[in-house]
Parts: structure tokens; sequence; C-alpha cells
């Protein structure tokens, strides 16, 4: 046995469960620091944290469970974090609260306790709840759910000492009695009726487990009944379930959560006392301001154009260095070699390697200062609020408010944007969001654009045309997320039940966390899939090379000579007969190929295959080359196919990993290009047909 593993074996596992927006994110990273691993659950796109903790002599292995309300497995999530318990059977469970909405929270704790696993309770941000005049009465409320309480504030890293204590001890003594929750005669009658008939289906479960899955059929729990083979037990449930309805007049499910509920309320009542009016609250007279309904969406348009000005402008200068880092690099990398040497090995690290990581590595400031800013826009508990200003937007289209910070997220970068798709509860909205988000155009687009539009247009055009490309592509996204809504995601739209947290302010440890992690996420598939991806393009523009150029050809018209007999070129030749209908040639096919590991590679492939040299979006040579060969109409065909395609690799790659499925990865690529071939076959055609920019 390794090394590591064998310590992992000696360490205690703790598992940190909680509702959303109770801290649960902000203690794991105080307990772990920097020392956390990210990946996700088997088969499920649901992000596993966990991390080793050394503190008062103990070393634990923290498990970051996402954030459920309760152990009914209604979501992903949910079913995530109950399966973690259930199966893995961590040695204690630190179920991270509130301190400040303590009925809510309590509801997961009832149920935990009710499960039978060793239990502590956290009560988080208690600053926050003693500022609101709460007092409790921690001893006698620990005595009557039957679970220690420490109090914690997580974000200044209070009681952390005393909560791995407690958690140590109560992974190494017996699990205590469950809290003294009855459900009156008659539901209590099927329980018992249930646990005898269980006895035979679960040999090995002890009473306590019994009980709890007795609750949890007579709750209709699929995922429990789905794990009892037994016809007699599902009949018996049949039966309890209709007579208890019919006795009690509503169903057994919501009599089970009156009941937790009561128990919760009088816990409350037992223990708690509120020595302050708490109704209006420092979170509620700034919520006065950021969501009212006028002010609400000028302040969240103006806090986003700060994000984006710190992306691209702050961006700017470290992405400078990147690129010139890069083109050091490629440089003395070819010095190794003579002069004019044509070397495989060199043509593969240069062109293919370095520029092609490169091409990807350069956007990495932007994507750590974006996710800088989100980061400390969720840790403060305003991005909330900004789901609930764009809520009713997102729902006419059958998505949730927060789907909103992604697509605007788009306009910078697809990557980041996809990769933000993380903060939706919703599989159905995270995939929904994800597939669309390309379509709203990203920075990579711009010296397509920039290239197209003053080669075609007149001066008095120009804006105007760049602000209907950008607003044809959010129109396409929103019809899209709207079809794939009623059709391959269909379903009721997750009702915006987001509780808004109290503002709090960000810690810099979390900060720099939340940020690392999702830009070291980025920089593996640079080193991995993206890297892959860059090597096979290199190959399909570097071969096969041609015997023999005519060497009195400028050394312009030789390189295009030579793209045009590589793989890319043929290609091209060979995409001629599908994309003639939309007004293109092999040229535009052969610089799509070469657009494909970054959208702005194409106009540098136009101006080889145009024997134009290097060519940016300011160069004026390829632009007349462009009026020689095409008409505006087949320019403004070039900017929708390069604006509804995929974006690039990358963006893929991302896919992938987001999805957790290549399926979806090509489902997007695929979808994507039919649908861009489909928009740009329809406005060519009916352009000629009309005699529109022809």
């Amino acid at each position: 046995m390794k090394a590591s593993e064998a310590a992992m074996k000696k360490s205690l596992v703790v598992a940190l469960a909680g509702n959303p927006n109770s801290g649960k994110t902000t203690l794991f990273n105080q307990l772990t620091g920097a020392r956390q691993h990210v990946g996700n659950y088997p088969g499920v796109t649901v992000e596993k944290k966990e991390g080793p903790c050394h503190r008062r002599g103990e070393d634990l292995h923290v498990v970051d469970l996402p954030g459920t309300y309760s152990l009914t497995a209604y979501s992903q999530e949910e079913r995530v974090a109950r399966n973690f318990i259930i199966e893995e059977k961590p040695d204690v469970v630190v179920d991270v609260i509130d301190a400040s909405n303590l009925e809510r929270n309590l509801y997961l704790a009832v149920q935990l306790m009710e499960l039978g696993v060793p239990v502590v309770l956290a009560f988080n941000m208690s600053d926050v709840a003693k500022a609101r005049g709460f007092q409790f009465d921690l001893a006698e409320m620990s005595r009557l759910i039957g679970a220690p309480i420490v109090e914690t504030v997580g974000s200044r890293g209070t009681g952390l000492d005393e909560l791995v204590a407690a958690a140590a001890a109560a992974a190494r003594r017996p699990a205590p009695p469950p809290p003294a929750i009855r459900y009156g005669a008659d539901l209590e009658q099927a329980i018992e009726r249930l646990q005898a008939k269980l006895e035979g289906q679960l040999p090995r479960a002890d009473a306590r487990e019994r009980r709890w899955t007795a609750l949890k059929l007579l709750e209709n729990d699929a995922e429990v009944a789905g794990r009892v083979a037994s016809g007699d037990v599902h009949r018996l449930v049949r039966a309890e379930q209709e007579r208890l309805s019919a006795l009690l007049g509503d169903s057994p499910e919501m009599l089970i959560a009156d009941a937790r509920y009561g128990f919760i309320s009088g816990l409350c009542q037992e223990t708690v006392r509120s020595t302050v009016e708490t109704r209006h609250t420092a979170s509620d007279r700034i919520d006065e301001i950021v969501i009212h309904r006028v002010w609400g969406l000028p302040i969240f348009l103006g806090l986003m154009y700060v994000v984006f000005w710190l992306t691209f402008t702050v961006g700017t200068p470290p992405m400078d260095w990147i690129d010139a880092a890069f083109g050091w690099l490629g440089e003395t990398v070819s010095g190794f070699w003579p002069e004019g040497s044509e070397s495989l090995l060199q043509s593969l690290l240069v062109d293919g390697v370095i520029a092609g990581v490169g091409g990807v590595l350069i956007f990495l400031p932007n994507i750590l200062l974006l996710f800088l800013a989100i980061a400390i826009l969720e840790d403060s508990g305003y991005l909330a609020r900004a789901a609930f200003i764009m809520d009713r937007l997102m729902h006419k289209i059958g998505l949730h408010g927060k789907s909103f910070i992604p697509m605007l997220t788009g306009f910078g970068c697809s990557i980041p944007a996809i990769m933000a798709t993380r903060t939706l509860e919703s599989r159905r909205d995270r995939l929904t969001t994800m597939l669309v988000v390309p379509l709203v155009s990203c920075g990579a687009r711009l010296p397509i654009y920039a290239l197209i539009i003053p080669a075609f247009f007149p001066e008095a055009w120009r804006a105007p045309m760049l602000w209907l490309i950008y607003v044809f592509g959010i129109a396409l996204a929103i019809l899209c997320a709207k079809l794939l809504r009623t059709t391959l995601f269909k379903g009721e739209s997750v009702p915006f039940v987001m509780e808004l947290p109290p503002y709090r302010l960000p810690t810099l440890k979390g900060i720099w966390i939340h940020m690392w992690d999702r830009g070291g996420a980025y920089l593996k598939k640079a080193g991995t899939v993206i890297l892959a991806i860059s090597v096979v393009l290199w190959a399909l523009t570097s071969f096969p090379k041609l015997g023999s150029v005519d060497e009195s050809l400028p050394a312009e018209e030789q390189q295009a000579a030579e793209l045009a007999h590589t793989f890319a070129g043929r290609i091209g030749h060979a995409l001629e007969p599908v994309i003639r209908p939309l007004g293109f040639d092999w040229r535009i096919g052969t610089a799509m190929i070469g657009a494909f590991a970054a959208k702005e590679v194409f106009v540098a492939q136009l101006g080889i295959v145009y024997s134009v040299g290097e060519a940016d979006e300011e160069s004026e040579p390829l632009r007349e080359k462009l009026r020689q060969n095409y008409s505006p109409l087949v320019g403004l065909c070039i900017m929708l196919f390069m604006l509804i395609s995929a974006p690039c690799m990358a963006t893929i790659a991302v896919t992938k990993r987001e999805s957790n499925s290549w399926g979806w990865a090509l489902f997007q690529l695929a979808g994507l290009t039919v649908l861009a071939w489909l928009v740009t076959f329809a406005v060519y055609q009916l352009g000629t047909w009309l005699g529109i920019g022809v």
C-alpha cells in the first residue's frame, strides 16, 4: 500500500453537510487551505471537494458535500450528498448550520440524526446571529437534539479547533439516540408495520436504519423504494399511504415534514431567545437599493461593466506578457536549428506545441480575473441578488436567473462562461446554458468582424453591422435555449427558491481558492486535451509536404501552395461542395479548419491562402483580396457562420469536462456546425434571390 493511501486510511473521514449559503465552503477552505482536491463524483457533474486537515493532533480527511436542504433526493446534489453518507459511511458528519436561520437549517440536522450517523452541529455565522439579537442555550439544545454543538465563524476561522475536537470525539463514540420525534399514533403504527416487514428484507440493518427506510418509503422516496425488492413491502406501503391520507386528510410525506418542523419549532422555543427586533437588518436595508424594481437592473449592469473592465482591461498587460513569453520561447527553440532549417521536430515544437498551447494560455489572465470577480460577488452575497434580478427574464425561456451570469460572461470568452455554469443547481439548466453559451459572440470573434466589416461595408454601416451581429447571436441563444428546454431538457423550470444570504465580507483565502480552483482546471486542459488537439491541427496544416515549389514565386505564394497541398488544404477542397451553397470556396474552408484551434486564427489563415503574408484584422491588402473575390453578402455570411459555429477546440474540451460527457461536447460541436450551415444557407440563398449584397 502506498504511503498516501495508508495515511488516508488512518485519517478520520469527516463529511461537511449543510444548506446552500450556510458558509460550508468557507469552513471547508479554512480547514483544508490550498491542499484540497477538486474533481467530480463518478458518473455525475456534481463537484467533489476533499482535502486533509491537521489540527489539535487529529488527522482528518474532509469531504465537502454538495449543499442540500434535506436528505430527500429530489436533486442530483441531494442524491450525491445522501448516497455518500449512506454508502461511504464517513466517520462523522459535520452539519454546518447558519445560526441566523436556525429553523430551516435544523431540518437537515434532524434527518441526519434519524439516519443514525455520528453528527456534530457547527453553528456557523454565530457572530451574525448574535448581532441580530439571538441568544442560544446550546447545552440544552445539544441534549434535546442528541448531538454536540460548536459555535463557529468560518470567515474568521473562529471555533475550528473546538469543531475538530468535537468531530473526532463524536467519530469514536457510539451513535447517540435519535431525536425524540414522534409522528403520532397513526403514523407510528404504519412505521412499526413497515419495520417488521423490512426485517426480512434488510437483515443486516439495525432498528434505526429500518425505521429510516420505513419513513422514506412512506415519503415516496423513489431511490429508497428501488432498493427494496419485495412486492409485499411495496403493497404495504401503498396501503398505509392510502389509509393515512384518508384518515388524516394529507399525504404521509407532508405529515412527516410537519412533525419534523413541529419538533424543531418546539426545540427553538425552549433554547432560543431574541433580544431585539430583527425584521429590518442591514442586509434588508442594502437590498432596498440593490434589488429595487427600478434601480436593481442598472446597478447590476454597472457592476457587470466593472467586471468586464477588470477582466479585459486589467488583463491585457499580462496577456501581452504571456504572448511575448511564448514568442520568445518559440524563437529560442527555433535557435537550436540552423536558419532556414526545415526540421520536422522544430516545426512540431514551435508551430504545434508552443503556438497551440500558447494560443490558449494567453486567455488565462482573463479567466483568473473573471473568476476573481465572480468569487467576490458570490462570497459577498451579491450574486444571489443578481440571479433574483434576472430571474423574471430568464424564466420566460425556461432557465434559472443564475443562467444569465454565464451567458453574460460569454461576451468575453466562452471557456470561463461554460465553467461558470457550475453555479446552477439544476443539471437541465447547466446543460442548456453551456450548450447555448457559444452563440453569444466572444472576444475571439472580434478580429474576424474587424477584418470583414470594413472590407465590405461603408463607414456609416460599420457600427450597425457589428451591433446586428451581436444582437443576432443573443436572439439565437435565447431561441435555442427555449427549444432545448421544450425538447431534450423538457420539464418544469426550477422555481426561484434561492434564499438571499446576508451580505458578508469575502475572505482573501476563500477568494484565492475559488479563483485558483477554476483557473487550475483550465490549465490542466491546456496541458492535456488542448495540447493533443494542437498537435493534430499542426499535422493537418503541415503534411504532406509539397515535393517541389516554383522558386520564382514570391514567398507568400509558395506558402499558399504548400498549404493547399496539406491535409487541411485538401479538406478545404473536399469541403467546397458542402460550403459552396453558403457562398464559400476552398480558401474559406481551409481557414475555418485553422479557426477550430482559435477563432482569431481565421484571419491569419486567410492571409496565407491569399498570399499576403502575415495578416491581422487591420490588413488592407487582405481586405482588398476579399473585395475582389467575394460580395458583401458573402462577407455577412462569413461573419454569421463564424458567430454560430463552435468557437474553438478549448470550448469543446471544457464542455466535455463540465458536462462529464463527450456526448454532450460532440453534440454541441455538431449542433452548432449544422445550425451555422442552415442559418448561413438561408441568408445567402435569400439574399441571392432578392439580389441584396451580391
